[in-house]
């Protein structure tokens, strides 16, 4: 495993968010490594099963194309009444186009149910180039409110009260935010599995 610790000097970022690159490169900050974008690569589309699936076809396809390690993340809204939804397909729930748009089609889809309890799902998935594989996830418990709280976050984030905080996630500050988020539990995994170098894990190969 030594030859692939040596290779996490450099990591990309499979995001054309820059914004995540930034949350990213500081709830990492202090495993000596140096994130960068994915500067003008394509990503493949998110067409998997699952978060983790989405995740790793992101992440595997750009280590392929550089040569490095790279880090992708996929993660969704789970509804209890709703059997689920809109779970992978959070980001175009509905066909709606905008954040807007999809919180008003959830308030509408949860009209006249008393049963509001979610959770965000994050998957991360680190790559190499050589098809090792290691998957992160986290998860936040909450409800959906009857109505927005906050302007911070985005996407579903306004109608999110995380259990126990009386808070939406919108409402959060970002050290808040990082601390009981989905996505910041998935990175603080990450985080402590390489706090002394590459963790060992099983190779899968990619073809």
């Amino acid at each position: 495993m030594g030859g692939v610790t040596n290779q996490l000097d450099r990591v990309v970022v499979a995001t054309t968010n820059p914004g995540k690159v930034r949350e990213f490169t500081e709830a990492l900050a202090g495993l000596g490594w140096t994130l960068q974008p994915l500067d003008g690569l394509m990503l493949p589309p998110e067409d998997a099963a699952t978060y983790e699936e989405n995740a790793a076809l992101k992440a595997c396809a750009v280590a392929v194309q550089t040569g490095l390690p790279a880090l992708a993340d996929d993660s969704g809204l789970e509804v209890e009444s709703l059997n689920g939804e809109p779970g992978i397909y959070s980001a175009r729930f509905g066909n709606r186009s905008s954040d807007l748009e999809r919180n008003l089609y959830l308030l509408e889809r949860l009209r006249g149910h008393k049963d509001r309890r979610a959770k965000f799902v994050s998957a991360i998935v680190l790559a190499y180039p050589d098809g090792h594989l290691e998957t992160y996830r986290g998860e936040v418990a909450g409800r959906i409110l009857e109505g927005p709280r906050g302007d911070g976050g985005f996407g579903y984030d306004p109608l999110f009260e995380v259990d126990g905080l009386g808070k939406t996630m919108a409402e959060l500050d970002l050290a808040q935010k990082r601390a009981v988020s989905h996505r910041g539990q998935a990175l603080a995994a990450l985080r402590t599995a390489h706090q002394n170098g590459a963790p060992d894990r099983e190779v899968i190969r990619v073809d």
